[in-house]
């Protein structure tokens, strides 16, 4: 009787605690779809007399800040919208694209795709269900084909569930630009004229950069980074840092980086990414031609300079290792 009794009260615990458990889950489930179902609202930024861009949040995409960690903007004319990116999940493009009403009823015409990473091209749905155009450099399509490409989807399901989900695709865009003859690909709208500039091989394959002409602002992309450490990965740091040259080629009172605040003073404001890629370009070559392996160049190495700017912990190890990588590929091509 007594073993029985034990019995009985195990099985009472066993079935409280998966009653538990499944109390939980369904209660996870029920925040979910209420944070599916909320209205993210977004607040545009001036810059100038037709420029806004919508500005993240320092860090790395997470469930807290809902996927908001990387910047877009639209330029406003007499004759639509142009728009710079997309942010990171369908339901941010929907809150640009409300956010952009409540400044102009001209509708969405175009949209450029600074590059494709997930962070600036989730929201491209909302943009492509209104009908605006959808412009890319063609060097995404290269992306598009990638496993790179559903592997990332996959990763953003699980961390920015239920803002990124299975409806969320990866888009192509309705205009790819090849630019052939080096020149800027340009367009004027409502009497304001635009140069999307090739800055491909830097930080991807397919960046491009916005210059709203009339008002000397750039859309810089993930060229630029303000406040934070830059994701490098697998980027061609010497095109980078020669890019970041070209940045000033046409003398930009505003730039708006990818990430973080924008910048009057874009000398000062770039030096963090330069300094940050040169620092990495000079600790992991010198690693590759001492032979040293990478785990004890990281470890060798003296952070300390930038390891308490945001994102640190989230990219370095990462942009390390691309850069070292790199430093063995440039190494070799010197034989």
């Amino acid at each position: 009787m007594k073993f029985f009794t034990q019995l009985v009260a195990e099985q009472m615990k066993t079935l409280t605690a998966l009653t538990l458990m499944l109390f939980l889950s369904w209660f996870s489930l029920q925040a979910h779809a209420e944070s599916a179902t909320e209205v993210i609202k977004l607040t545009p930024i001036k810059v100038s007399p037709h420029v806004y861009y919508f500005q993240g949040e320092s860090g790395v995409a997470s469930s807290a800040n809902k996927g908001f960690m990387s910047n877009a903007g639209f330029v406003v004319t007499k004759a639509g919208v142009v728009v710079y990116d997309a942010l990171a999940t369908p339901v941010l493009g929907d809150a640009m694209i409300a956010a952009i009403k409540k400044v102009t009823k001209q509708p969405i015409k175009k949209v450029i795709i600074g590059h494709y990473h997930a962070d600036h091209i989730y929201g491209l749905q909302a943009f492509k269900k209104i009908g605006a155009e959808l412009i890319a450099h063609e060097g995404g399509k290269l992306y598009l084909s990638s496993e790179l490409a559903q592997q990332r989807l996959e990763q953003r399901k699980a961390e920015l569930f239920p803002w990124v989900d299975d409806k969320t695709e990866v888009l192509p865009a309705d205009v790819w630009l090849n630019f052939a003859d080096k020149k800027p690909y340009t367009f004027s709208l409502g009497g304001m004229k635009f140069q999307v500039i090739d800055s491909s091989g830097a930080h991807s394959s397919e960046d491009v950069l916005l210059f709203v002409e009339s008002e000397k602002v750039l859309f810089a992309g993930d060229i630029y980074f303000s406040g934070r450490i830059p994701f490098v990965g697998n980027a061609d740091s010497r095109v980078w840092l020669l890019t970041l040259d070209r940045l000033l080629d046409v003398k930009p009172q505003v730039v708006v980086p990818g990430h973080g605040k924008y910048s009057t003073d874009t000398i000062k404001d770039m030096q963090l990414t330069k300094s940050y890629l040169e620092f990495l370009r000079e600790k992991m070559g010198n690693a590759v031609q001492d032979l040293v392996g990478f785990e004890e160049a990281y470890q060798q190495t003296d952070w300390s300079r930038f390891e308490n700017v945001p994102a640190f912990k989230a990219a370095n190890r990462l942009n390390a290792f691309g850069t070292y990588i790199l430093m063995v590929k440039e190494s070799l091509e010197k034989k």
